[in-house]
């Protein structure tokens, strides 16, 4: 009886010790958790921008860096799960990728101070993650893909310029897209337009919102809204049987079948994030002490095929001043 209790605690005992190992983080390496909030083009040029930034930093994944990601699928409440699941196992620091994740990320890591580098947040202000003057309002920081309204309404009038109404389409539970919605409405009117939006809740809520929409628009304005860019093909589809065209707000819009866009790249934009991300872990400075960057440069991207589609001609000045044109609609 002895020797079999012995044994028992002779394998508890070594039990112990592998998990120990297991669990414990090799010498100089650092646990980073990556929450995503959407699965979309953008947020994933995002994400590779950014490990390609850390990179640059002198952090790399598989050798003194450990990645853990997650997905919340555009659920606000996954993304709560997901930050909670990060705290729990003692992440370094959490990047987080659009404003819900970013909310999330940060009301879970206050607690503790564990820092949040956040990227694709519009208006990181009005989400109340930094002040007026772009300081933090704690052990957070990040960029902003703040759109360049005026350049894309500027471009809409080269392309459409009979055009009177653009109709665009925003969750409601998105404060980064109320933001964006607020600006467009401000500045259309100095380009001759009347923006006609309608809020939705849920992604169930598109088709129905699409039909209604497309009666009352020349055209429609995409947003970086990580609930409608999830539904973009239905939009599409929809919008295409009413010949109607549909400016995206990035380039992987563009790819999917948006006409044009003057929009960012999401890739350099996660680089610039993945370098701040670096310099708090290299501990030069802390988050909280790093304002918000927003990146300037926009470019203009058209899709020929589409183009075609329409029967638009896309003005000679656009095309020739384009990052990239596309022949063709991704799949």
């Amino acid at each position: 009886m002895k020797k079999l209790i012995m044994s028992a605690l002779i394998l508890t005992m070594a039990a112990g010790l592998l998990a120990g190992c297991a669990n414990s983080k090799k010498e100089g390496q650092v646990t980073i958790g990556i929450g995503q909030f959407a699965e979309h083009g953008s947020l994933d040029n995002c994400r590779e921008g950014f490990l390609a930034g850390l990179a640059e930093g002198g952090y790399v994944e598989g050798e003194n860096l450990k990645v853990l990601f997650e997905n919340a699928q555009a659920d606000g409440g996954t993304a709560a799960q997901i930050a909670d699941n990060f705290m729990a196992k003692k992440v370094d620091l959490i990047a987080a990728i659009a404003t819900p994740m970013a909310q999330s990320a940060y009301s879970a890591a206050k607690k503790k101070d564990v820092p949040v580098i956040f990227t694709a947040v519009t208006d990181p202000v009005m989400a109340e993650l930094a002040k007026e003057d772009k300081t933090p309002n704690g052990n957070i920081t990040g960029t902003s893909d703040k759109l360049p309204v005026e350049k894309q309404l500027e471009m809409i009038r080269k392309v459409l310029p009979e055009a009177k109404t653009i109709g665009i389409m925003y969750s409601t539970s998105e404060v980064n897209s109320v933001s964006a919605i607020e600006e467009y409405k401000a500045v259309a009117p100095n380009y001759g337009f009347e923006i006609i939006e309608s809020g939705i809740s849920t992604a169930a809520d598109i088709p129905l919102a699409a039909d209604n929409l497309l009666e009352k628009v020349d055209c429609l304005n995409n947003l970086t809204d990580n609930t409608v860019v999830s539904s973009l093909p239905v939009i599409l589809d929809k919008a295409q049987e009413k010949n109607i065209p549909v400016f995206g707000s990035e380039v992987e819009q563009v790819k999917l079948g948006c006409l044009a866009t003057v929009g960012l790249d999401y890739f350099d934009l996660g680089v610039q994030t993945g370098k701040m991300a670096a310099q708090v872990l290299r501990g030069e400075k802390k988050a909280s002490e790093i304002n918000f960057e927003v990146i300037e440069e926009a470019s203009f991207y058209g899709n020929n095929a589409v183009a075609d589609q329409l029967g638009i001609t896309l003005p000679e000045e656009l095309v020739n001043s384009a990052k990239e044109m596309f022949d063709e609609i991704s799949e």
